[in-house]
């Protein structure tokens, strides 16, 4: 049977300030050859280039990544300020939309800190422009300074709800992670079920309810080390598992447990 193939939607990059491309990291492209045992395919983010519908006919599954850019606060009706930082308004507008398609259609998808977010907000949700600016939350941004092992050291638990979908795929309830964002959901979005939490309440695992396939987002960083970590390993299985049984034409429902 042929690799399912991934599509990972990609970032506006400037390389020296001046030329424009479309990028995907090493990190993502490598977990989902090693442990999807899926073929990476890099996707424009920006409508302007690819339809929703034509991804969905090329792709098995959606990785949603993080990116430096957030999401406008215009598409959940907030106003845009200086803490809220930088954009890239095609990604909004080809993620959103894609992100319900695929579920709609039982189409697998991963979000990824930036991706995580942005399947919050394509249900309805907002998000916070800085979280370490609220009473008694940490920072969970990535330490300015260090090697990039250092940048995605361990940094806090997060506690699964007992008996749910991340309980389940990662057979405890505790686990340790990275930390690497400065937004987080402020309201859950419609049928955003949010499954873990760091310490200071931080959302940091959600699962989209009554989806009919894999649609899971972390607020971490798991494609560092995917093939080593306890934690990344099984959850890109579970999703490489889902888009190899997307391909094949079945669907993997999340089920509650009984």
């Amino acid at each position: 049977m042929s690799r399912p193939v991934i599509g990972i939607i990609g970032n506006s990059h400037l390389i020296n300030d001046s030329y424009l491309v479309q990028a995907a990291g090493d990190m993502n492209m490598q977990a989902v050859r090693d442990v999807c045992d899926g073929l990476p395919l890099i996707v424009p983010a920006d409508p302007g280039m690819v339809s929703v519908t034509d991804l969905m006919a090329a792709c098995d599954g959606f990785i949603f990544p993080g990116g430096r850019p957030n999401v406008h606060p215009e598409e959940y009706d907030e106003l845009e300020t200086a803490a809220h930082g930088d954009f890239d308004r095609n990604r909004d507008r080809l993620a959103l939309p894609l992100i319900r398609a695929c579920v709609d259609a039982g189409l697998p998808i991963l979000g990824i800190c930036r991706g995580f977010q942005e399947m919050n907000v394509a249900f309805g949700g907002s998000l916070y422009p800085e979280i370490r600016d609220l009473p008694g939350r940490d920072n969970h941004r990535m330490p300015p300074d260090g090697t990039i092992g250092e940048k995605f050291a361990m940094r806090h638990t997060i506690t699964f709800t007992d008996g749910g979908v991340f309980h389940r795929l990662m057979g405890k309830k505790e686990v340790m992670t990275n930390s690497l964002h400065g937004q987080g959901i402020k309201v859950a979005g419609n049928r955003v079920v949010i499954d873990g939490t760091a310490p200071d309440s931080t959302p940091e695992a959600i699962h989209i309810a009554d989806a009919t396939g894999f649609a899971l987002g972390v607020q971490w960083h798991p494609e560092y080390q995917a093939g080593l970590d306890m934690v990344s390993r099984p959850l890109f299985e579970a999703f490489g598992q889902a888009a190899t049984a997307y391909a094949a034409g079945r669907r993997t429902p999340l089920r509650k447990s009984a």
